[in-house]
């Protein structure tokens, strides 16, 4: 009888740490707020939706295609400085998109850390880059805030950070270790992308000025009082080859 009662204390123990052990993995899966049907950014065929900017070349202007669709996939070439934005704001979304890099580096930033961007409450003039805040891509760093051009945020620690005008400030993601500018960089500390070539998952909720990234499943960085609080989305070309999919948007409850 002791025996029985002693082996039922230590199943009734495992079966405990078993229950503790699943709710600290499900608390580390991202918390994304019940929302809509996703609404699909990209069709898969063509940039139906998109305008385009170049540097270069301005409005609807791509001679040298650095925007093209392959396979089911954009292909952004990162010869030229400039982005694909959605025809459309948005506001209280869930955003999912996933991206892996390409080979090529380029002038200005050849031979230097991949980088891209997704730049969401875009508002104003169509420049490099326009006013809005950033969910970074960059080789090492991917997960940062960037404020552009007047844009603000308030991060986690409690301190506005506000981009000068024409300019940028960044906040870093968690657990961010020491980075460098070269190519094929990755974070020795804390890296979040899996290997290049490899796909990786970004997901973005933002409402109401509160906003959340998430790198492959992990929450990277968290803001609030966001300005502005909604506007159009761009995916940026910014000196690297990088392959976007799965683009999609999901209005929140």
């Amino acid at each position: 009888m002791f025996e029985n009662s002693q082996e039922n204390r230590m199943l009734s123990a495992l079966a405990v740490a078993v229950m503790l052990c699943s709710g600290s993995a499900s608390a580390a899966a991202p918390e994304i707020p019940a929302h809509g049907p996703a609404i699909a950014l990209f069709n898969g065929s063509d940039l139906t939706g998109f305008d385009t900017f170049l540097r270069s070349s301005g409005l609807n202007s791509d001679p040298n295609h650095v925007f093209t669709v392959e396979n089911g996939l954009i292909h952004i070439s990162g010869t030229e400085f400039g982005y694909i934005i959605t025809k459309r704001e948005f506001q209280n979304y869930y955003l999912r998109a996933e991206f892996k890099w390409g080979e090529g580096t380029f002038a200005p930033r050849a031979g230097l850390a991949r980088d891209s961007g997704i730049l969401y409450n875009v508002q104003g003039e169509q420049k490099v880059w326009p006013r809005s805040i950033e969910f970074q891509i960059v080789e090492g760093g991917t997960g940062d805030f960037w404020m552009t051009d007047g844009a603000a945020l308030t991060g986690r620690d409690g301190a506005r950070v506000t981009g000068p005008d024409g300019k940028a400030l960044k906040i870093d993601r968690f657990g961010k270790g020491p980075w460098k500018d070269v190519a094929g960089y990755r974070d020795p500390v804390g890296e979040v992308e899996n290997p290049r070539g490899e796909w990786n998952l970004l997901e973005l909720v933002n409402r109401g000025g509160h906003v959340w990234q998430y790198v492959n499943g992990k929450l990277v960085n968290e803001g609030t009082d966001a300005f502005p609080a909604s506007g159009r989305i761009l995916f940026q070309s910014e000196g690297a080859e990088v392959f976007f999919r799965g683009m999609t948007l999901s209005p929140l409850e």
